[in-house]
């Protein structure tokens, strides 16, 4: 997050955090796709770099919008995980995947995925959420 906001705006609030191309395919892979060590998001079909990786969660962390812990098996790699910030972001990534998926005549999003997404009283989010158990 830039400590130099060009402005006020909520729109560049967002976009100062997680306006870059790769900041909400990691939250993504985090919350959506359960992945939690490097290596798994390196694995991610679009992908990134290392180095941009790197600095991405690092740059996620510090927003507060993923915590990391050592991982007790492996004291050399560390575990992501998503905050409570991140977690208030669920409805918009799923607006964002809805829309996407309307407009993308080649959408990769599954069926059942935009079937649960769509159920009414935001079902699908508390059930993703309950999972993070925060």
């Amino acid at each position: 997050m830039n400590k130099n906001n060009r402005s006020h705006c909520p729109i560049v609030f967002a976009l100062d955090i997680f306006g870059d191309k790769w900041s909400l395919l990691v939250l993504r892979d985090l919350i959506f796709k359960d992945k939690r060590f490097f290596k798994e998001f390196l694995e991610s079909e679009e992908r990134i770099a290392t180095n941009i990786l790197s600095d991405r969660l690092e740059q996620l962390e510090f927003a507060g919008l993923i915590s990391k812990r050592s991982d007790e098996t492996n004291r050399k790699r560390y575990i992501y995980s998503p905050t409570r910030k991140s977690l208030d972001l669920i409805p918009v990534i799923l607006e964002i995947i809805k829309w996407s998926a309307k407009y993308d005549p080649k959408t990769e999003t599954p069926a059942d995925f935009l079937e649960q997404a769509a159920l009414p009283g935001k079902k699908f989010e508390k059930q993703i959420r309950k999972k993070f158990q925060l």
